[in-house]
């Protein structure tokens, strides 16, 4: 519920990946573990020679419409990364702290024992983050934070902002993205957004 505005047809997901394949420098990654990652996406991306980082719910595996054990294993065997996504779609700035385990350190170990591989990399949901949490990722190990703060990554940076896709997307939206994200106000506002994130808490 109120995901609408990011869901996208497969009509619309094919025309992005197509785009995405004539540009090296944009990387692709999917958040949640829905079933939909093995069913649609994983095919188009084999079939255009295409990697993308899948960031997984490890406490919602095997449930209705998500990714089972298998399927996260039969990702990672197709070459794809698995980050941890946490364990249930929590907000981690309102999280219980009880649950901090679970979600912070439990949900990468699930992973890592399905796929005898490290787990090292997260997606924060729902974007939301501060100090607290990112002091606790880095408690935990972690080696790259994916956010929704849209806007380039530098590729060694800790903390790697990514654009969503939105139901508006057409033959143009990543051309459009690869501009507006370049713009020096734009990049300043989300350098300030940023920065203020990393502060509060």
């Amino acid at each position: 519920m109120g995901e609408e505005r990011t869901w996208v047809s497969i009509d619309q997901f094919d025309q992005m990946l197509d785009g995405v394949a004539e540009a090296p420098d944009v990387h692709l990654t999917f958040d949640d573990g829905n079933a939909s990652d093995v069913e649609v996406a994983l095919p188009r991306l084999v079939d255009r020679g295409l990697r993308a980082r899948f960031f997984i719910l490890a406490g919602l595996l095997g449930m209705p419409g998500r990714l089972s054990a298998a399927g996260v294993v039969e990702l990672h065997q197709a070459g794809m990364n698995v980050g941890s996504h946490g364990w249930a779609h929590r907000d981690w700035r309102r999280v219980d702290p009880s649950l901090h385990h679970q979600e912070f350190s439990a949900a990468p170990e699930v992973l890592a024992d399905l796929l005898g591989a490290e787990v090292s990399s997260v997606a924060i949901p729902f974007g939301s983050y501060d100090r607290h949490v990112l002091r606790h990722l880095r408690r935990a190990g972690v080696t790259r934070v994916f956010t929704s703060d849209g806007g380039r990554a530098r590729s060694d940076a800790w903390l790697q902002p990514r654009t969503s896709l939105t139901a508006d997307l057409d033959a143009k939206w990543l051309s459009r993205v690869a501009h507006e994200s370049g713009r020096p106000a734009n990049k300043l506002r989300r350098i300030v957004a940023m920065a203020a994130k990393r502060m509060r808490g």
